[in-house]
């Protein structure tokens, strides 16, 4: 044998050795799973959740279980929000909502089989909301009937809920006072079926502050009085929309982030709700651009330990 061959060969060797190696390693990995401590979602159901654009799910307005939800001027989809659930908690662990509404954070909380706790500041949102876990939530497998609806100011409230009880905040709070202007959308959708175009007349209302920068502090600060409660690990979604007043356009999203990165939350990504559903308005026509907004965004946090 000459020297390059024997080279050859023992090289040969080692990559052989090598390779067997590596494949008992993998073959060893393949039989200890990693542990999911965050939820029971499939590998492939997890993937598909970080996808960073969501289509907006709904009823339509004419489903028998949309009629609660319409009475709010600006409910969201219990659908998403139980995507949400599913993918930062896991069966029996507890879902807060400080700005509950008509409850559809609750609703799917209860679908999802984990018990939740909803604050509400309008008492007549408070009580469609408790109607609404009556009519729409059925008894079932895995259903889960731990909900309770608060009455009053979440800045208030929040202080008594017991620390790290909770382990996912979710909620959509008030976008300023946007719901105070009559166009053509709330013409036509809201006023003329006699439905409320705003949240209520309560001075603690974050809906009623006349400036932005004023309310943006004053909405961050209710939120950040969350994490108190929030287990360690845990996770706030807040879903949130940009507007318009005037000819000014406020990143709304892009604001609140920074504000709860400032007490004491991590950014960990944000997801477009797509609301392909929405109708379209000739807002400006025919002297200037202004966007019909059709989707929202989902800030999604993380509590610093």
């Amino acid at each position: 044998m000459t020297r390059g061959s024997m080279y050859q060969h023992t090289a040969g060797n080692r990559v052989r050795t090598r390779s067997a190696r590596r494949g008992r390693i993998c073959e060893g990995a393949g039989k200890r799973p990693a542990v999911n401590q965050l939820n029971n979602l499939s590998s492939k159901e997890w993937i598909a959740e970080t996808v960073s654009v969501w289509i907006q799910k709904g009823l339509g307005k004419n489903h028998k279980e949309a009629q609660i939800e319409r009475e709010h001027p600006a409910p969201f989809s219990y659908q998403d929000i139980a995507r949400l659930i599913r993918f930062f908690t896991k069966p029996g662990q507890t879902v807060l909502d400080p700005f509950v509404g008509v409850g559809s954070t609750l609703k799917a909380a209860a679908l999802e089989g984990r018990p939740g706790i909803g604050i509400e500041l309008n008492p007549k949102y408070a009580s469609l909301a408790k109607k609404r876990l009556q009519m729409e939530v059925q008894e079932g497998p895995g259903v889960c009937r731990e909900q309770v609806v608060m009455v009053g100011d979440a800045a208030k409230l929040l202080p008594r809920l017991p620390p790290a009880s909770v382990r996912l905040v979710v909620t959509s709070p008030p976008y300023w006072n946007i719901l105070h202007k009559e166009d053509h959308k709330v013409r036509q959708e809201r006023l003329s079926n006699g439905l409320d175009s705003k949240y209520s007349n309560h001075p603690d209302d974050l809906g009623n502050i006349a400036k932005y920068e004023d309310f943006l502090v004053r909405a961050a600060d209710v939120l950040g009085l969350c994490r108190r409660s929030i287990d360690s690990g845990g996770h706030m979604c807040i879903v949130v929309g940009d507007f318009r007043d005037k000819a000014k356009y406020h990143m709304f999203h892009a604001d609140l982030a920074r504000s709860m990165e400032q007490r004491g939350f991590t950014l960990k990504g944000v997801t477009i709700l797509y609301q392909n559903h929405k109708r379209v308005f000739p807002y400006g026509y025919p002297y200037a651009y202004v966007p019909n907004l059709h989707h929202q965004y989902i800030i999604i946090l993380r509590k610093n330990d």
